[in-house]
Parts: structure tokens; sequence; C-alpha cells
């Protein structure tokens, strides 16, 4: 042991050792010189072999009072979960009834984040003190780490509760039966949920939650015992909540007869002034038990929405108000089709009901330009409409639903895309509107306004992917509104850990502690740091396959952690950075690998991702576009012909891939960058200018052998050689161009490109309107102008896939590649004589675009263009006619005729 300090510690701890020095010995000061101790050891660098030293003391002195506090302390400062060090210190001096030290440890513990054991142990220490007020501070704090304490929860509440602070009494009251509900301990929440009936009855959210949770977590007959205190606190308050928890209850059990008899009652108590309440009641058999009840709930509903003034839609004759009711009958005004008369049992059937708010109804009632100023502009229309349009649809409405309403009926489709931002923002902020538990596309209108904590909640339950519920709970972090002890976190968190526990999915285990751990960042909540109780060589230990895993984090914060945490935790970090680069090419990767001098390893990895191009093409992409200029790179030592050839082969795999729909996106994204670093960054143009004939040979072969690159990068190429080697000679493509496909012109290769765009940009968009239209006329049996717009759309459909198909296919002719022209091809201008007619004929040759009869221009692909092809002057040759007549052509003169 060189260093001094080191030094001067070990014959501190040998001296304590030898003297056993008695606790009596000890005092505050004598810690805070310790303190002194670590800090001096921090500037100089040397904390780790201090612990190190402290660590290999207490194996065989485990009562050491300067080790265990020197020891202990600096596994707090690195936030290491094992704390037995700092424990056993404490222990020491809390047998030894020595609290003023207790006090002083607990609260140097509590300077690096909340600590359940320092907070209990710092309550012991108030109690003996007698001091009530830190004490409840310190309870406080206690019950916000430690998530399953419920009997000090519930204190807590008592405790607010007398001194007269309903807000704090509710609060806690509300923490203490979630815990209790954890513990399915029913006469507990039984007892404070009726404590909560007294003092926050109107909390009706609350109530209609926490029922959900006792349901799944202890049972639905103990939900339906509290649901049925809370119907009998709601009956004369609120009929239609009165309604709702009485329907949740024979959800639960649809036997309970007495429950059936409460809501006929609730029925007739909203219903008192409508002028077929008993008939509906009857219809319905709402009082019969041999009726489900829930069908008998649906049928009364149904009925009951039937009466005079109330609207009703007809899927043929729209929008219509019921305009009088006599006995069995039903007369309905529609709009084209007044004074239409029904039977009470047809209406039912074929007729859907209306609130007069209704869209529809707004639609038929209003004038458009009103109704337009209506949803336009300020975000009070907004909300307005939207509230509208979700109420609509039985209050569950998504975006598809709100602009199938909207545009382009009342908004045109710019004016939409404005909207929809707007509105997608208030959905996501606003307290009025909230998410579907089933679903989180779907929006529904809030009769109370939502807390932010709940909100974000039913979004993170609504999630069924694991990813998004990530998403959910950092949104929720990263909220201001949301606090760090809501019930509704540790629901969130509770998923997380009870993943961590179960060990049964790798990747989602170690995403979980991952996130947790990333949670624990935030000061706000880093208590939560306890909740990681093993380390991440266990996680890592878990793991079968670390590629495999790897692929499949499809969160790049997670990812990047990952990698840190390998770095940090596994030894063989580097080969494990190396096998994981092809699949995320993450800048920590290469860095951490640079800064620990593995260049070797950088090296191999860059030929094994070039010489594996079609597993590791994007690999290959980016290191050719962000490492090239490295020492590691060059000395990998690929030379600049192999690089471009490579990322040539890489565009043709992505473009073979992509024909094959396989992994489109990702590899439209590869191809379209390494097209533009070969070609609009010049790379390829810039390696010509300097290459010598051969290397021009080799790069253009593998060029001009990517089928599907666009034929005009190719003429471009071309041209770039021939102007830097006017007397560079290509392979003979007058032969070979015509064995590839549909040779074209560059003219007519314009005019198809702008041909397709005008469809696919114009009559395309023009289309779907009016199949927009049409869909908001009504009844599509019937509907000639939907029929009219699909036939439309079937036909754009046929010419795009035509017109795609050809372009794709396409080759641009090259009129600079013809040459001397020794052979008749595209391009030529044959002069043949007829030798059976005794006539001169004159053929040009293009494309079957460009073919035009009439004017003597065939297409090479027409059967007597396909006769004439490659034959040479002064050749004789024979050619069948449609009619089958023989004629004999002697082929006189072939000229370049473009």
């Amino acid at each position: 042991m060189d260093h001094a300090l080191l030094k001067n510690l070990n014959e501190t701890l040998n001296e304590e050792k030898w003297t056993r020095a008695t606790l009596s010995n000890y005092s505050t000061s004598q810690f805070k010189e310790l303190d002194d101790i670590l800090k001096a050891a921090r500037a100089e660098k040397i904390i780790d072999e201090l612990k190190k030293n402290c660590d290999e003391h207490l194996s065989h002195t485990r009562n050491s009072i300067i080790a265990l506090y020197l020891s202990g302390m600096i596994a707090l400062s690195r936030q290491i979960i094992d704390d037995a060090a700092i424990v056993n210190l404490v222990s020491i001096f809390l047998d030894n009834h020595k609290w003023g030290i207790v006090k002083y440890l607990c609260e140097r513990i509590l300077d690096h984040g909340e600590s359940k054991f320092a907070l209990r142990t710092l309550v012991d220490c108030y109690k003996n003190d007698n001091e009530e007020e830190k004490t409840f501070e310190v309870l406080e704090r206690l019950v916000k780490v430690d998530f399953e304490e419920a009997e000090i929860t519930k204190s807590l509440a008592e405790h607010y509760e007398k001194q007269g602070n309903k807000e704090k009494a509710i609060d806690f009251y509300k923490k203490s039966m979630h815990r209790y509900i954890n513990k399915s301990n029913f006469s507990n929440v039984k007892e404070i949920w009726e404590k909560l009936l007294v003092i926050n009855v109107e909390d009706i959210d609350f109530f209609l939650h926490i029922q959900k949770k006792i349901a799944k977590t202890i049972s639905e007959d103990k939900a339906v015992i509290l649901l049925n205190e809370l119907y009998v606190k709601y009956k004369n308050l609120d009929t239609d909540i009165a309604i709702n928890i009485l329907k949740i209850a024979l959800e639960y059990d649809g036997k309970d007869m007495q429950c059936r008899r409460e809501i006929i009652d609730c029925y007739r108590k909203k219903y008192a002034s409508h002028s077929q309440l008993e008939e509906y009641i009857r219809i319905s058999n709402l009082s019969q038990n041999y009726r489900d009840v829930h069908q008998a709930i649906a049928g009364f509903e149904k009925h009951i929405a039937f009466d005079k003034g109330n609207y009703v839609y007809h899927r043929t004759w729209g929008v219509g108000r019921i305009a009088k009711i006599k006995g069995d009958d039903i007369q309905i005004d529609f709009s084209k089709k007044r004074g239409h008369s029904m039977s009470l049992k047809m209406a039912v059937g074929a007729l859907a009901t209306l609130s007069k708010d209704h869209i529809w109804v707004l639609k038929a009632t209003k004038k458009k330009e009103e109704l337009r100023l209506m949803i336009k502009d300020k975000e009070e229309n907004i909300i307005w409409a939207l509230k509208t349009v979700i109420k609509s649809f039985g209050n569950a409405c998504d975006m598809k639903r709100i602009k199938a309403e909207l545009s382009p009926a009342l908004l045109s489709s710019g004016e939409w895309a404005t909207w929809n931002s707007k509105a997608r923002d208030i959905l996501k902020s606003n307290p009025d509107f909230g998410l579907s538990a089933d679903n989180s596309d779907v929006f529904t209108v809030r009769d109370r306004p939502i807390e932010v904590a709940e909100k974000i909640y039913n979004e993170f339950t609504a999630q069924k992917n694991f990813y998004d519920k990530v998403s959910s709970i950092r949104d929720y972090v990263n909220n201001k509104k949301a606090g760090a002890d809501s019930e509704y976190f540790l629901e969130m968190l509770s998923y997380f850990t009870s993943i961590l526990r179960s060990k049964q999915n790798p990747e989602q285990m170690a995403a979980s502690y991952l996130l947790i751990n990333e949670i624990a960042s935030n000061k706000n909540y880093s208590h939560f740091k306890s909740e990681l109780k093993i380390s991440f060589e266990e996680v890592f230990s878990n793991i079968k396959n670390v590629t495999t895993l790897f692929k499949n984090l499809k969160d790049l914060r997670l990812k990047t952690e990952f990698l840190s945490n390998i770095k940090q935790y596994i030894n063989e970090w580097p080969d494990i950075y190396t096998k994981l680069f092809p699949y995320s090419q993450l800048p920590i990767i290469t860095e951490k690998l640079e800064e620990g001098g593995y260049k070797d390893k950088l090296s191999a990895m860059c030929i094994d991702c070039f010489e594996n191009l079609r597993e590791n093409r994007e690999a290959a992409v980016w290191l050719y576009k962000n490492s090239r200029e490295t020492d590691w790179f060059k000395a990998a030592k690929l030379g600049t012909e192999k690089l471009l050839i490579s990322l040539v082969r890489v565009l043709d795999i992505t473009y073979r891939d992509i024909e094959n729909n396989k992994d489109t996106v990702e590899n439209r994204k590869i191809n379209k960058l390494v097209h533009n670093i070969l070609f609009k960054d010049g790379e390829v143009k810039s390696f010509l200018d300097r290459a010598n004939e051969d290397a021009i040979i080799r790069i253009f072969t593998f060029i001009n052998d990517v089928k599907d690159l666009d034929p005009q990068d190719k003429l471009n190429l071309r041209s770039k050689i021939l102007d830097k080697h006017p007397n560079f000679k290509f392979f003979d493509e007058a032969e070979t161009k015509v064995s590839r496909g549909l040779i074209v012109t560059h003219a007519m290769f314009d005019v198809k490109k702008k041909q397709l765009a005008h469809i696919m940009e114009v009559e395309v968009p023009a289309n779907s309107k009016d199949i927009e239209y049409a869909l908001s006329l009504g009844d599509l049996r019937e509907n000639a102008e939907y029929k009219a717009a699909k036939e439309k759309q079937d036909q754009l459909n046929s010419q795009v896939a035509k017109l795609k198909g050809e372009i794709e296919r396409a080759q641009i002719f090259d009129p600079k590649s013809i040459g001397t022209i020794t052979k008749a091809g595209f391009g030529t201008k044959v002069t043949m004589r007829n030798e059976t007619a005794g006539k001169q004929e004159e053929f040009t040759i293009l494309g079957p675009w460009e073919s035009d009869p009439n004017n003597n221009i065939i297409s090479y692909l027409s059967p007597i263009g396909s006769a004439i092809l490659n034959k040479t002057e002064g050749e004789k040759f024979d050619f069948v006619m449609d009619n089958g007549e023989k004629v004999s052509y002697l082929v006189e003169k072939i000229q370049a005729a473009i």
C-alpha cells in the first residue's frame, strides 16, 4: 500500500481492531472526519482501492465502525443494491441507544436517496424524542417509497382527518385502500370505502375505478357489496350514475333480483314524463325474471328512445323526426318522405335513434356554412366538434370516424390536416377527454375532467404492446403534473416489476430492468431504485441469445442503456459490441471500442460487414458513410474500388428484396441512402475520374447489371465515361438491350412519368373525394354515384399498375451507344426491298411507346420489328404476314434514326 492516505487508513483500522474502541468514544464529529477521508479519496481517484481495503478488513472484523461507514457510504454513492455495511453500522448504534448518531447516519443515507430502512429508523428516533410533527413528516416520506405499507398510510389518513386536513386525509385513505386491496384485506377495504363515502362521495370516478380492482384482485362478490353501498348514496343524488352503478353490479351478478328491481325504479324516475314508459317496460320484459337482464336493459333503452320529437336514422331515407306515436304506430318525418308510418316493432329493428346533438342530426338540420363555422379554427370550436362526434357514436370514437364525419363534408383536405393536428393535441392534453380501456386509438368524453395521472394510466392500460406501455410510463415521469407517489404510477410500475420477478421473458425482463433504472435516474423517482432486486449481471445471465434480444429491443434509449450496462458489468463487452453492431449502428459501440483501444476488433468488424453484405448491408453502409476516415477503417485495407462495388451490390440486393416485398420500408431506406452516396454525392464519378480502363469496366459492369436502377443513372454514367474517355468501347448493347425488356427514348420516358404523376396527384385524389361524397349519400346498394366512382377507381388502379410496371422495366436508349452501325436495332432506320411486291419500304425501329405504323415507325417488339432486328446490309429474309402471305425482303441500307 504505497499511497499515504490508504496507508494511514490501514493503520487506523488496525488500531481500531486492536484497541477495540468502545461505542461511547464515537460522536458525529468523528463520522464527519471520515467524510473528509472519502472526499480526499475521490479527489485523488483512489476510492476503489479504499473500498477494497475496507471490505477486506470487514471480512475478518465485521463490526469495524470505520470500515462499515466508509464501505457503506461508497456503496450508497454508487447506488449499489447491497447496503449490508451501512445497515449493520446503524444497527450497532441503535442496539446501544446512541440516538444522535443513529439520526446522523440515517440522514447521511437519505442524502443519497430515499431509503425505507433509514426512514423507519428515523421514525423510531423521533418517537423516542417525542417529536410528533417530525415523526409524521418522515412517515409521509416512508409511505411514498414503501408501496406495500398500508397500516401507516391509514394512520396518516386518520391523523390528518383529526387535524381537519380533509384533502390530505382523502389522499392517504385512497392510498391505503389500494394497498389493502393488494393484500386482499377486504375488511379494511370496506372500512375505508365507507369512510370515503362519507367524506368524498362526489368522487365517483375513484369509486368506479377501485371497484374494478377489487373485483379483479379480491372477488366480484365483494365488489357487488361495495357497489350496493355506493348505489344507496347515489340513488337520490344522480339517477344516471345510480343506473350505471346498478348496470356494473348486474355485470357481476345478472341474477341479483334486488338490483333488477332498483334499476326499474331508476328508469321510472328518469323517464317519468315519457308517454310510453310503462309500455316499454312491459315490452322489454324488464321486470320478468326469465328474461336475461342485459338483453332486457338493452331492449328497454332501445324502445325508450322512441318518443315524439326524438330523431331517428334510416339507412336509405337518412335523418327523420318522430312526429307522433299512437299505440303501435309511429309517424316519422324524413326530409324526402314526410309522414311515413311504421309499426313500433319495425321501427326498433330498422331505425337507429339519435340524440338532438348527434352530428347527423346537426348536418340534417343546420346549413353547411353555419356548421362549418361552428367547428373551425378556434380551440373551443374544435373541442365542441370533438365532443359532438365522439358522443354521437356511443362515446367511443377514433380519428378515422371523426374524419369521415367532418371531411370532406365540412372541411376540405387541406383544412382537415390543420384541424386534425390541433385536435390530436387537444385529445392528448385536455382533461375532458379520455381513452377507451380496451383500445388506445379510441377516445371518450368524460362526464368529469380527468386528472393527468389517471389519463396517462388509462392510456397505459389500453396499450397492448409492451413498448407502447414503456412510452406511456415515460410520459408520466416526464409530466410535471403527475406525482411519483400516485397509485396510478405504482400500478404502472408494478407491471414492469412483475415481469422482472417472473424471469419468463428475457427480452422484456432486460427492458424492464433498464426502464426502472432509467426512471430512478430522475431525482423525483430515485427511490424506485430499490425495486431492482437483482443486478444487471443476473439479468444478462438469463439471456440465451444476446443478438436476438438486442434486435428485438424496439426502443432506442433502452438499446443504448443495454450497451452501457454491458460495458459496465460484463467483461467480454468488446466482443459483444462487435457482434451487436450489425443489428444497430449506435455510435456508442464504435466510440467505446475506440476509447478502449480495440482498433483491431473494429478493423475486423469492418471486414466482416463488407464480406457479408446480405446480412450486414446496413452496417456496411453506415461504416462507409461515418467511419471511412478513421485509422481502424483504413487499417481494414478494403480499397476504394472494393468499397464502391460493395455499395453497388447493396443497391442490387435491396432492389431485389423490395421487389419480393421483404422488409420493404427498411430496404427502401438503405437503397435511397446508397443511391445518394453513389450518384448524388458523386462517389462513382469521383472514382471514375481517376480510374484506369479496367477499373472503369468493372465498376460500370456491376452498375449496369443492377436491373432496377433508374435508366437515367446508367445513361448519365455512360455519358460521363465518354466525356472523359471519348474512345471508350462498351459491349455491343444493340443486341443485349433488346433482350432485357422495354427500350424507350428519353422523351417518351419523360412523357410516361408525367402521365403517371398526373394520375397519382390529380385523378386519384379527385376520385377519392368522389367516393367519400358518394358514401355520405347513404345506402350503397342503390347509390349510382358510388358505383360510378368505384368503377373509375378500378380503371385508375389498372392504369397506374400498367404504367408503373412499364416504367420500372424501361431502359432509356442512349444514341451514343450505337457507334458504327452494322446491324438493325433500336434507333435505326432500315431501307429494304420488298422483292415479292417489287417496291422499296422504309422502317424506323423504336419501342412500343413510340410506335406509329402510319408513319412507318414500328416497335422492336412487333412481329416485323423482331424479324428485322440484327439483320445486316445485303441480308435476305422471309416474313409471314398476318394473312399468311410470305414476303421476301432484302436489306439495302441501315442508318441512325435519332
